[in-house]
């Protein structure tokens, strides 16, 4: 038998070597960061002559990296087994993948995964709403480093939800950007490590062995670079394991599980069906006493439903990791009704983390920073159309901007930074965090979205802009919006060309438009005039990120 299979196996290398040696050209696919990635590979019988990536959704300067370096590496070594760059390392192995794709596809098949593992249920609902929602989880721990340092840590939980007119949960779409300490003995392995804004330092353990080598020195380099390179939990996929599957294989459960539910019925569900320790699903068979006292005095039929969710979920809903029932919560709260639709076929929610050097500095001279993480949840068609949206930016900034409503975040417990308390362009005094004022901090950044009008622009508040974009992004594909972007978008501030531009580059891109262009760019600019992709927030990347990720879903309104 074992001979037998020996011979399929060589007879099947040799067919896919045969090809390969016959191929002048071949595309391959893969997944990247953003999304698909595909490859062209030109051979010369058994030689790799040049490899291209044709098309990608790679974050600029991170994972587009690796797509300026690894072709070459590639054709040099005649072989995809090459080491990936350096902080571009899910792009670099997606076209190692997108290669070995075209080289020997049987083994290396492209496979399009849907992010929910649960069968397509059609549903059918009235009086739809949708509301997008961040909120912050600060986090004291886990724990401190070898040398007795703090680790700290805190959980921005984004969720998407659409309700119908009873508020019964029809579709959910969550994730969670973490942000640590360096200190972390995983900060080597996939954390999205800060050391504080630029100027500031924190204790580093560089390898990830639980072992502080020293203390790093934050500069706006390593700040841009390291922000750049942060990953939420579902983005992180099957590199971010916990005890049941990967952290987005558990929300998925989750995510199905609260269907048909609204947020009274699921906050109802965890009282009695999770651990008042840790915010656990209860398990048959736990060593702990109250846990096991709790799961007694469930009916047998409770303890079945509560079975199907731990075989694919057992972490918790609410604790310093996120507060996962608090976003679910506040985007229901949020939610407004959705706009009119046949059918939607898929539902994605997209994340971007924007570092930005500034705005400006304080009277002082001392340099502002912040950083701004873009939402969107993204509802399609079945042909990729927009349906309906919902975005919203969190600005995180330093406390010496002199903006009255900022989320001002003065760095880790220890770190101190200049403060204009009064907002009037004018240093007030140096803050020093505590660990009061950094729960405080964290707990009371608000989004763009919900600041309402205390959030004003030139051409209205920041809400009712990104209302503009949206009510013009509906009915397009992401491919359209980002021609459109192109085309239509000031390559300098990536803000909607207007006639009449002082600028030389400007104009001459706006003297290229068609009448009818200009016609629906001032359509546009009559009500949206910020940028969609500069240090303020990449917008249109997380809209890109939507599509990526979205979930098929069979959903109609009545």
């Amino acid at each position: 038998m074992k001979k037998i299979l020996s011979i399929a196996l060589i007879a099947v290398m040799l067919l896919s070597i045969a090809a390969f040696a016959q191929a002048d050209t071949l595309t391959g696919k893969a997944k990247g960061f953003g999304g698909e990635l595909t490859v062209t590979v030109t051979t010369d019988a058994d030689k790799i002559t040049a490899v291209t990536v044709d098309s990608h959704n790679e974050t600029p300067n991170i994972g587009t990296n690796a797509i300026d370096q690894l072709p070459a590496k590639i054709v040099e070594a005649n072989s995809a087994d090459v080491d990936v760059v350096a902080n571009a390392t899910v792009t670099s192995n997606a076209i190692i993948a997108a290669v070995k794709n075209v080289i020997d596809p049987a083994n290396n098949p492209y496979v399009v995964e849907e992010k929910k593992a649960a069968e397509v249920v059609a549903v059918s609902a009235s009086g739809l709403k949708h509301g997008l929602a961040i909120t912050g989880t600060p986090r004291l721990g886990p724990g401190a480093d070898a040398n007795g340092t703090p680790v700290y840590s805190f959980n921005e939980v984004i969720a998407y939800a659409v309700v119908d007119a009873d508020n019964r949960i029809v579709n959910l779409e969550m994730d969670i950007l973490e942000v640590i300490t360096p200190n972390h003995d995983e900060s080597n392995d996939g954390d999205n490590f800060m050391a504080g804004w630029p100027g500031q330092s924190y204790a580093n353990d560089a390898e990830g062995d639980g072992v502080v080598e020293g203390e790093l020195q934050m500069t706006d380099e390593i700040f841009t670079e390291e922000l750049n390179t942060w990953l939420t939990k579902r983005q992180k996929g099957d590199a971010y394991m916990m005890g049941a599957g990967s952290w987005a294989s558990q929300m998925d459960t989750f995510e199905n599980f609260f269907i048909g539910k609204t947020v009274e019925e699921i906050r109802a569900w965890y009282a009695k069906n999770c651990s008042d320790r840790n915010g656990r699903p209860l398990k048959d068979g736990s060593t702990n006493e109250e846990d096991a006292a709790k799961y007694a005095l469930l009916s047998d039929e409770e303890k079945a439903a509560l079975a199907d969710v731990t075989s694919g979920a057992t972490m918790s809903l609410t604790d310093p990791h996120g507060d996962i029932l608090e976003a679910i919560e506040a985007a229901v709260a949020a939610a407004v009704p959705m706009r009119e639709f046949e059918k939607i076929a898929g539902i994605g929610l997209g994340v971007n983390v924007t570092p930005r050097l500034g705005p400006g500095a304080d009277d002082q001279g001392v340099p502002c920073y912040s950083f701004n993480i873009s939402v969107s949840g993204v509802c399609y068609d079945e042909a990729g159309k927009i349906v309906d949206m919902r975005t919203d930016v969190l600005e995180i900034i330093t406390p010496n901007h002199d903006g009255a409503d900022d989320n001002v975040f003065t760095g880790w417990p220890g770190q101190s930074y200049n403060a204009d308390v009064n907002a009037d362009a004018v240093v007030d005094e140096v803050w020093t965090q505590t660990e009061d004022s950094f729960v405080a901090q964290v707990d009371a950044f608000t989004t763009k979205r919900a600041l309402g009008d205390k959030y004003r622009m030139n051409a209205g508040t920041w809400n009712e802009e990104m209302l503009g974009f949206e009510n013009f992004f509906v009915g397009k594909t992401v491919e359209e919006i980002q021609a459109w972007y192109a085309k239509s978008c000031s390559d300098r501030n990536g803000r909607p060309l207007k006639d009449g531009s002082t600028n030389e580059e400007d104009a001459a891109k706006y003297a290229l438009l068609t009448d009818d262009e200009k016609a629906a760019l001032a359509d546009v600019t009559s009500s949206a005039t910020m940028s969609l992709t500069d240090p303020h927030g990449n917008i249109l990347d997380a809209i890109v990120k939507s599509e990526a990720g979205k979930a098929a879903v069979e959903l109609t309104s009545k």
